[in-house]
């Protein structure tokens, strides 16, 4: 990896760029929209496949981002709209440029190479900065903010059920005990001593890093609140395309995707058929589409990605 001044201002191609571009099936004339546009990677080739007049929102909740990726896609013109906004706000997006429908959409989740290599935001725990971890860095309550205010027990919680911590209650105690914990460096040393001596592929504050993000950011409600939201803003025949970095927003998309896909969702046992649910999308494949060896070489932190599509019906 390149030293973090380059890396911030060269980004790398982003994960699953081509499986990501194929589902979209971009084309002249099209509407599209980058619900987390990042640096612009995919974006760019959204608008050189779709050129010479296919249009794209880009949305991303990163102001950094917005400007790097403002500048890489300069070349398009007025064939890109950016916004400071959330995909949460997609549906608005949207109808602020006048659309009614659009011809794909991409969400690429999570946190970005970018966000992490630059050690100020607060993300990565190899080095010392404060502990922010938002997303947007003019609103919201930083991770200094909310472990150093919650109860002990909704801690506990949080650090379970985002980050599927198993020592969610020792680690909890540990940060009640030491606050106020206001930077990375503090937070990973008191998960380092809760583990002890610990023998593992992943550093022992991962999982909590990981959780505390999602709550900062509203990952998982946030993506919940947007799905139906998306596929009800496709036109007929039109894709999403997700991809995700870890196993609770993959089951969230999964069990989404497959819930919309089928007609009915009364108990099997049940002879007769009273929800009345329809099916609004297909499953355009059955298994999620993983990065190749190739990738995950050039890229190692690609390894957990996974990129489902369903098309509107």
């Amino acid at each position: 990896m390149s030293d973090s001044s380059t890396e911030r201002t060269t980004p790398h191609l982003p994960v699953l760029y081509q499986p990501s571009i194929d589902a979209l099936q971009p084309h002249d004339g099209g509407r599209y929209v980058d619900a987390t546009i990042g640096a612009g990677g995919h974006a760019s080739g959204i608008l050189e496949m779709s050129s010479p007049s296919g249009l794209l929102l880009g949305l991303d909740r990163d102001e950094h981002a917005l400007a790097i990726a403002r500048k890489r896609l300069s070349e398009f013109g007025n064939r890109v709209f950016l916004s400071h906004s959330s995909y949460v706000n997609m549906e608005t997006e949207v109808g602020n440029l006048g659309w009614s429908n659009v011809d794909g959409i991409l969400m690429d989740l999570g946190l970005s190479s970018m966000q992490l290599d630059t050690p100020e935001r607060g993300f990565s725990f190899r080095t010392d900065n404060p502990l922010d971890m938002r997303f947007d860095l003019t609103s919201g309550m930083s991770a200094s903010d909310i472990i150093n205010t919650i109860r002990e027990e909704e801690l506990s919680r949080l650090l379970w059920e985002f980050g599927e911590e198993p020592k969610s209650r020792q680690i909890a105690s540990a940060i009640v005990r030491n606050r106020p914990v206001m930077t990375t460096g503090q937070l990973a040393s008191l998960v380092a001593r809760v583990y002890g001596s610990h023998r593992g592929e992943h550093h022992p504050a991962t999982r909590t890093f990981q959780a505390i993000r999602i709550a900062v950011n509203d990952e998982l409600g946030g993506l919940q609140r947007t799905l139906p939201n998306a596929i009800k803003l496709l036109k007929p025949g039109s894709r999403l395309a997700i991809i995700t970095f870890h196993s609770l927003e993959d089951r969230m998309v999964k069990q989404f995707f497959q819930r919309e896909s089928r007609d009915c969702l009364c108990p099997p046992a049940q002879p007769i058929c009273t929800c009345g649910h329809k099916a609004v999308i297909r499953l355009v494949q059955r298994k999620p589409i993983n990065p190749e060896k190739e990738e995950i070489r050039s890229n190692p932190r690609s390894r957990s990605a996974k990129l489902r599509v369903a098309e509107k019906l």
